[in-house]
C-alpha cells in the first residue's frame, strides 16, 4: 500500500505527520498547479466542477510517483462533491488505473463503527502498536489545529504590522521548514516556535486596517491554487482577512456532527436567512458573512466553483444580508477559464470600496 491524497489547504502537513508516525510508505502530490489542472481538465468530463478537476491531477502526478491508495474526504449530504469518489474511481479505471480509495466520512452518516473500519484500512499496513497508532492519530490532529492557527494568527496580524511583509514571510518560512520535518514531534516543535514568532511580531496598533472574512466552498475556500492565492495577495494589500473553514474544523465538525453540537455559532448567525441544511456548506457560508458583519467586519468574499449548487443559493441569499447590514459582499466563481488579471481588478475595487467606506464612516466622527 501506498497511500496519496488530494491537496486540500494544510491536510498535507497532518496527512505527513500521520504516515510518517505510522511507517506507512506515502506520496505527497506536487502541489496543485496549472500543470495538475490542464491533467485533470483533460480527462475530466467539461460540466465537472473546479475541485474534481484539480484532484485528478493531484492523482496523476501521484500514480507517477507509484500511489496505489486514495484518501478523501467524502460527504453523504445532497451535494455532488459526495459522489466524487465513485465518479474518480469510474473515471481512473478507465484510464487504466486501478486505486483502491479510501472514503472518510461523517460517522452520523456511516456509522461510528464503518468509519473506525475504514481507518483501520489505513493503518493496516503499519507495524506499530495499537496504543502508538492512536497515538499518531492524535498527534496528527495536533499538527492540522496548529498549522491551521499560525495561519490564522498571520493572515489577521498581516494588516497591523509595522514591517510590511513580515506575517506573510514567517508563515511561507514556517511550512517550508515543515515540508522537511521528520514525524510530528518535529513538526510540532517548529510550528510552535513560529506562532511564538507571530506573537512577537511588531504591531502599530494605531492601524485601523480593512478587515475581510474568506467565505464560501470549502475546497475553493482552503486550496490557495484554486483561489489564485487570494489570500496572500490580501496580505500585500495590508488587509486582515479571517475564514473559518479550515481543515481542523472540517475535523471538529466530523468529530461533532453526530452530536447536533457542530457548528452552533454559525448556525444561530444563518438561522434568519438559511435555517436549513441543504448541502455542501451552504449554511455556514450564510452563517458566517453575519459573524462576520457582527464581529465588526468590513466585508467579506464569497468564493466557489462554477456550477456548486449550494453556493448558488448562497449567492443569492447574500445580497439580502448586505441590504439588511449595509455590509460589503463580493461574490468570485472561479474555474478552470478563470483569468487572474480579472480576478484581481475586481479584488482591488472591492478592497478600494472598503477604504472609501471606512474613511467617509471616520470623516463624519
Amino acid at each position: 500500500m501506498k497511500i496519496t491524497f488530494p491537496h486540500m489547504g494544510n491536510v498535507h502537513f497532518a496527512a505527513k505527520a500521520l504516515f510518517e508516525d505510522l511507517e506507512i510508505d506515502y506520496v505527497v502530490p506536487p502541489f496543485s498547479s496549472k500543470a495538475s489542472l490542464e491533467i485533470g481538465s483533460f480527462h475530466s468530463a467539461e460540466e465537472m466542477c473546479l475541485p474534481f478537476k484539480i484532484m485528478i491531477g493531484n492523482y496523476m502526478h501521484a500514480i507517477e510517483e507509484g500511489a496505489d491508495t486514495v484518501i478523501i474526504t467524502g460527504s453523504c449530504g445532497p451535494c455532488r462533491f459526495g459522489e466524487y469518489c465513485e465518479l474518480q474511481m469510474n473515471l481512473l479505471n478507465k484510464l487504466g488505473h486501478k486505486l483502491d480509495f479510501i472514503v472518510v466520512d461523517s460517522p452520523g452518516d456511516i456509522g461510528v463503527k464503518e468509519l473506525f473500519a475504514r481507518l483501520g484500512k489505513i493503518s493496516s499496513s503499519s507495524s506499530i502498536s495499537k496504543l502508538n497508532k492512536i497515538r499518531a492519530l492524535h498527534q496528527a490532529t495536533k499538527v492540522v489545529r496548529l498549522i491551521d492557527g499560525v495561519e490564522a494568527k498571520a493572515r489577521y496580524l498581516a494588516g497591523f504590522e509595522k514591517n510590511k511583509g513580515e506575517c506573510k514571510k514567517l508563515l511561507n518560512e514556517c511550512k517550508q521548514e515543515a515540508q522537511n520535518c521528520k514525524k510530528s514531534q518535529s513538526m510540532l516543535a517548529l510550528m510552535n516556535g513560529y506562532m511564538d514568532k507571530l506573537d512577537n511580531v511588531a504591531l502599530d496598533n494605531d492601524k485601523n486596517p480593512i478587515k475581510i472574512a474568506i467565505i464560501g466552498e470549502i475546497y475553493t475556500v482552503i486550496e490557495p491554487f484554486s483561489n489564485l492565492y487570494i489570500e496572500d495577495k490580501l496580505m500585500d494589500y495590508g488587509v486582515s482577512t479571517k475564514r473559518t473553514l479550515s481543515p481542523s474544523w472540517w475535523l471538529k465538525n466530523l468529530v461533532l456532527s453526530p452530536t447536533n453540537l457542530n457548528q452552533l455559532d454559525l448556525k444561530r448567525k444563518a438561522k434568519e436567512y438559511l435555517p436549513l441544511m441543504i448541502g455542501g456548506h451552504a449554511r455556514e457560508c450564510i452563517g458566517e458573512a453575519v459573524l462576520a458583519h457582527d464581529e465588526g467586519f468590513d466585508g467579506a468574499i464569497q468564493i466557489f466553483p462554477m456550477g456548486c449548487m449550494p453556493e448558488i443559493v448562497s449567492k443569492a441569499i447574500l445580497p439580502k444580508i448586505s441590504k439588511d447590514k449595509d455590509f460589503p459582499i463580493l461574490t468570485l466563481v472561479v474555474d478552470e477559464m478563470t483569468g487572474e488579471a480579472g480576478y484581481v481588478t475586481r479584488i482591488e475595487a472591492f478592497v478600494d470600496l472598503l477604504e472609501r467606506r471606512k474613511d467617509n464612516v471616520l470623516s463624519r466622527c
